[in-house]
């Protein structure tokens, strides 16, 4: 199948070409508070190839594998990308959020398939199941996205691909691979990964797998430790590749561990998550099209209680989640310039989540809680697409699709019956009477036109009518007593969440255009305005003050999840100049801009976790085996806050983040100084500090990471 590997590298360079974005920079809010983060590199062109857009970014596996000693967090990295941010979470597992709708809104791929969500807290978000240091590539897609690309989402796409295939070309075996390890000295962070293939002509097999810990980390300045920011998780993975006069076959199964993984923002902690999975996929090209079909399973057993931050105690929470996903997709050249594309797929999720009593605890027993009782989500969805070439300047994409959302969940129970359960007993009763089924209709349609009338000029105008239902947690969380509803949740700021069974699903209206210019030669720059219009937003209404033990009121409060109306407008700018040399032998410098105005329409107040205006400058020299880097990255302040959620806010800063590698006899050593300054700041999306606030009783936004000194080897062979 050597025709069909070349078919998908060529496309895959197509993509590239048509992201026109090059910029170096880093990520200045990423939660596990890596501030330094690699060179985005993509190459710029006006090149009009249908099928992608030009407000896609694609991060390669080189400018990952360059990042080795900076992050385990992928979705960390993707914050160099203008538009993309980060909302608080562990070390590893921060949610993405593109333009302001958060990670639940976002469809995100691994290897072509969904992780669907198996904690009330969102802990194991889909790419915390990533290692930076053994992926092949990246693609973000803000906004408008083909139908194609996946249905059940109204913020975009985000995909992560492995390493394609690889075979002996001459008949002998190929042994090739490359490994890497890291060090970081803000918490004592250590790690590495390995990535082994072995192959014939026919036949192929890659081994991957990653390790990576760290303590407590340090806030900038006089800001001292954060706490519940440790971590540690393992990832192995073994594809195996076959390909023959039929196509491409291949089998994949992987194993993910996390022993521990502290959550400031939170009041619980990760203390074991273990994930395997297994996926199959078919691939081929034919006279009268090509073909791409597979199925994948995956079994999640999730645990969440106290780490020793959080002052002793013990309140054990377990969510086990099987996932089953399967797709056929067909593209057919109707002519020489015009392409079907479509496709069939289906998704089945069940979870279970529950909490063991505590022994001697009062209110903690003497039941088990059924937090969630064996719901599941079903999903087929269906799409058309035609991709069509115009003219040499013109293409377009256009599409629709159908998904239906089926899901319904067993009775429920709170620990007990006595008075101080009072609340969660009348919940209960409530939730176990009310018919639990629902059954979505949801159709989208995107439309894509892209116009280069010159090799200097490319513009591109979409707009996506796009549709997403409520995950299972949004639905069918009942507990209204304040202790259960604060373990609900996935936003970082100590309030209780109390689902709704009667939530619509989101729609969502977006229209995006994207300019992209290069006057002169070694110069681009490209800027993406857009507005998205949401009915039926999910987000929370006041329910009531949360109280103590005492009865006293606290600092939160609880909320119920609703549908309001809701918009979002902004836009994301960047661009580079080859000062000296080329881009690959001299001196790049490279800016970016990214500004999102997220506002509650219904109640007429700002929405919750908005990224306030954030820029970047950065220059790269590479002198043969010599590179050298800087930026500084300056967040705005963050006073456009949700006062029903108590959200802070949070002052400016600027970091500046300096780097050097050195590549010798195939190693490539680097050593990077991040926030070199050692600033004091608060992450804007970070949420409260809840580890602090339950052993010190401060309450006060997460800080990010001072200064870390980051070593890095690594070597391909």
């Amino acid at each position: 199948m050597p025709q069909l590997i070349r078919l998908r590298h060529t496309r895959a360079l197509r993509a590239a070409l048509l992201t026109t974005c090059v910029f170096f920079a880093s990520n200045a809010h990423a939660q596990d508070g890596d501030n330094a983060l690699p060179t985005v590199d993509v190459d710029t062109s006006a090149q009009v190839q249908p099928g992608a857009t030009l407000s896609q970014t694609s991060v390669s596996a080189e400018t990952l594998r360059a990042g080795d000693a900076t992050s385990s967090d992928t979705a960390g990295i993707l914050t160099a990308i203008p538009g993309v941010s980060v909302n608080g979470g562990g070390g590893f597992s921060s949610m993405p959020a593109i333009r302001g709708l958060s990670e639940q809104r976002i469809t995100v791929l691994v290897d072509g398939q969904p992780i669907d969500a198996a904690c009330p807290n969102d802990m194991n978000s889909p790419l915390s199941y990533t290692m930076p240091q053994t992926i092949a590539s990246v693609t973000v897609v803000p906004g408008v996205a083909p139908v194609s690309m996946g249905g059940d989402n109204i913020g975009g796409v985000i995909s992560v691909t492995a390493p394609e295939p690889r075979f002996s070309t001459d008949g002998t075996l190929l042994l090739t691979g490359e490994a890497s390890a890291f060090y970081r000295s803000n918490g004592d962070g250590f790690g590495g990964a390995v990535t082994l293939t072995a192959a014939g002509t026919n036949l192929s097999a890659t081994y991957t797998g990653s390790y990576t810990q760290a303590d407590n980390y340090k806030g900038g300045g006089s800001k001292g430790e954060v706490l519940s920011t440790e971590y540690a998780k393992t990832d192995h993975a073994l594809a195996l590749a076959w390909q023959n006069a039929a196509g491409l076959w291949e089998i994949k199964g992987g194993y993910h561990f996390s022993p521990y993984e502290g959550f400031a923002n939170q009041w619980m902690d990760m203390t074991s998550n273990k994930s395997w999975f297994v996926q199959g996929r078919y691939r081929g090209v034919f006279d009268w099209g090509d073909v791409d079909l597979s199925a994948s399973y995956r079994d999640t057993d999730h645990e969440m209680n106290f780490l020793a931050d959080k002052l002793p105690g013990d309140m054990p929470m377990n969510t086990e989640v099987h996932t089953f996903t399967s797709a056929a997709k067909f593209q057919i050249p109707v002519s020489a310039n015009h392409t079907a594309k479509f496709g069939l797929e289906y998704n089945h999720q069940w979870l279970d989540d529950y909490w063991p009593p505590v022994e001697g605890s009062m209110m903690m027993g003497p039941n088990t809680f059924v937090n969630v009782n064996e719901a599941y989500r079903n999903r087929i969805g269906a799409y058309a697409e035609w991709q069509a070439q115009f003219s040499e300047t013109l293409s377009g994409v256009f599409g629709v699709r159908y998904d239906r959302v089926e899901m319904n969940t067993g009775d429920v129970q709170p620990y007990g019956t006595s008075m101080m359960q009072m609340a969660d007993v009348m919940a209960a009763n409530a939730f176990n009477a009310s018919d639990r089924s629902r059954n979505d209709n949801n159709w989208s349609g995107s439309a894509i036109l892209t116009w280069a009338p010159s090799d200097s000029l490319a513009l591109e105008l979409g707009y996506a009518h796009k549709t997403r239902s409520p995950n299972i947690y949004e639905r069918y969380t009942w507990g209204r007593g304040s202790m259960a509803s604060r373990m609900i949740g996935w936003f970082g700021d100590g309030n209780g969440y109390v689902g709704n069974l009667n939530l619509k699903p989101e729609s969502a209206d977006t229209v995006s255009a994207t300019a992209s210019f290069a006057p002169a030669a070694g110069l681009s720059f490209k800027v993406s305005p857009y507005y998205t219009r949401v009915d039926d937003y999910i987000d929370a209404v006041y329910v009531q003050v949360l109280r103590d033990m005492m009865g006293m009121p606290t600092p939160f409060v609880q909320l119920q999840f609703a549908n309001l109306d809701a918009e979002f407008y902004g836009v994301d700018v960047s661009g580079e100049a080859v000062v000296s040399g080329t881009r690959e032998q001299g001196t790049l410098v490279t800016a970016s801009l990214a500004w999102v105005h997220g506002e509650n329409l219904t109640e007429d107040l700002p929405l919750y976790h908005q990224m306030p205006l954030n820029a970047k400058l950065g220059v790269a020299h590479r002198t043969g085996a010599l590179e050298l880097g800087g930026e500084v990255e300056w967040v705005d302040r963050k006073d456009r806050v949700d006062p029903r959620r108590n959200e802070p806010e949070t002052a400016s800063y600027a970091l500046v983040n300096l780097r050097a590698a050195y590549t010798l006899a195939g190693v490539r050593l680097s050593v990077e100084a991040a926030n070199l300054f050692d600033k004091g700041y608060d992450l804007p999306l970070g949420g409260m500090a809840i580890g602090e606030y339950r052993s010190t009783g401060t309450l006060r936004p997460v800080a990010g990471r001072g200064r870390s000194i980051n070593l890095g080897v690594s070597t391909k062979f």
